[in-house]
């Protein structure tokens, strides 16, 4: 019976706990390979669209109307280089009249990126308001901006100039002669198989100087 007491009176055993059998595991360090992306709100997104744009088409209005002003035709620049005296005599009978013969010097610039082929030139020469004469050059053509030397010889044979003798006389006197010269151009410019037509009208008033035979003053303008 006393057996069976301190038996009964010994503590009763536990079963063993789970956390003597396994062992906790460390925490893990938090991960540092990580991207922080801004955040874009649409209307941020609509505002740059919107000035790419813009930029886009101004660019654009600028390239074209560089282009449109480059390969747009121009009328070319005529203009009297140099006007020689040959002959020159005053008659006084029957009546007063004037024999001369004028070699006339033009220089045509093209400006544009075609090519000009003019067919006819025209210089018409007057003086003092009193159309005395006109010579017509040949065919010629003008390089892409380039020049070109054209020469014409006008020959004025009994031109009466009673009115404006005696300022002739008094030019003469002078050593300068003033002229008034029209110089009418026309032809094509452009490429062989797509043409613009062209014409110009060249209003000048030039001096020539007696002696040298040379233009001492020259003042051109275009004419519509």
């Amino acid at each position: 019976m006393a057996l069976s007491k301190l038996e009964q009176q010994s503590p009763t055993q536990e079963p063993p706990s789970p956390s003597h059998c396994y062992t906790a595991l460390p925490p893990q360090p938090p991960d540092e390979n990580y991207v922080v992306l801004p955040y874009y709100s649409p209307e941020g997104r609509l505002r740059w669209c919107g000035c790419r744009m813009l930029y886009t088409g101004t660019a654009s209005f600028f390239l074209l109307a560089t282009l449109v002003y480059i390969f747009w035709p121009s009328d070319p620049d005529v203009k009297i280089v140099r006007m020689h005296v040959n002959r020159m005599k005053i008659h006084t009978v029957p009546i007063i009249a004037l024999d001369m013969s004028l070699l006339i010097t033009l220089k045509v610039r093209n400006s544009d990126v075609y090519s000009m082929d003019f067919t006819s030139l025209d210089v018409a020469v007057g003086y003092r308001g009193k159309m005395l004469g006109h010579v017509t050059s040949e065919q010629g053509h003008v390089k892409a901006l380039g020049s070109s030397y054209v020469e014409a010889v006008l020959q004025l044979n009994g031109v009466e100039v009673l009115s404006d003798v005696v300022y002739l006389l008094e030019d003469l006197a002078k050593g300068t002669v003033p002229f008034d010269t029209v110089t009418e151009v026309a032809g094509y410019l452009g490429l062989s198989f797509f043409k613009f037509p062209l014409k110009a009208k060249v209003l000048c008033e030039i001096v020539v100087h007696r002696t040298t035979q040379t233009i001492v003053r020259q003042n051109c303008y275009p004419q519509k």
